[in-house]
């Protein structure tokens, strides 16, 4: 029924091919081109569509306890086979490769002033200067004379020296044992 008023609608609703006109006089609509719709029953009753194929099993005739199955197909699979799975790949992260860069460190004419992170800055303080790389950063320093290494974060800004990477702080440098200037060994973590 429903499709039937769409269908009726369309068609008093189409006047024909489109086209732009110009402005024209109203013309009036002959009652006549109208055909009334008639309904033979009530909206809201069902209306069922007659089964092609009586003998076939539908939803009110199967078991719910039935598997259901395409015709012709094997018998329904009710177990997936076990199968040997290989292990995952073990992957490896490379450590990044050491870059080397000029370096200095600062000490006591800083001492209880505040960096550039928020830290105040002390002789036990861990950390390391970077003119641009964010706060917090962790960077790993090795002293290629020794090997030692030690992982700090950026807290403060520097150094102002051209030519120079990194300022550690005097902690960091004691660690490294290698409280100079000149080339150090550096990863970015």
């Amino acid at each position: 029924a429903a499709a039937a008023l769409i269908a009726a609608a369309a068609l008093v609703a189409t006047a024909g091919p489109a086209a732009t006109q110009a402005p024209g006089p109203l013309r009036t609509i002959d009652p006549g081109a109208f055909v009334p719709l008639v309904i033979d029953r009530p909206l809201g009753t069902a209306t069922t569509i007659p089964d092609p194929d009586p003998g076939s099993a539908s939803a009110g005739r199967l078991d719910p306890a039935a598997a259901i199955r395409e015709p012709g197909a094997g018998p329904a699979v009710t177990a997936r086979p076990a199968v040997d799975q290989p292990p995952p790949p073990i992957r490896a992260e490379a450590k990044p490769a050491w870059r080397r860069a000029e370096y200095s460190w600062y000490g006591s004419a800083f001492y209880g002033n505040g960096t550039a992170c928020g830290q105040t800055y002390s002789r036990t303080i861990l950390g390391v200067a970077h003119k641009t790389l964010p706060c917090g950063t962790r960077v790993t320093f090795r002293n290629p004379r020794n090997g030692r290494t030690i992982t700090v974060r950026v807290i403060d800004r520097g150094p102002y020296v051209a030519g120079r990477m990194w300022d550690l702080s005097r902690a960091t440098c004691r660690y490294l044992d290698n409280c100079y200037t000149g080339m150090i060994q550096y990863r970015i973590r």
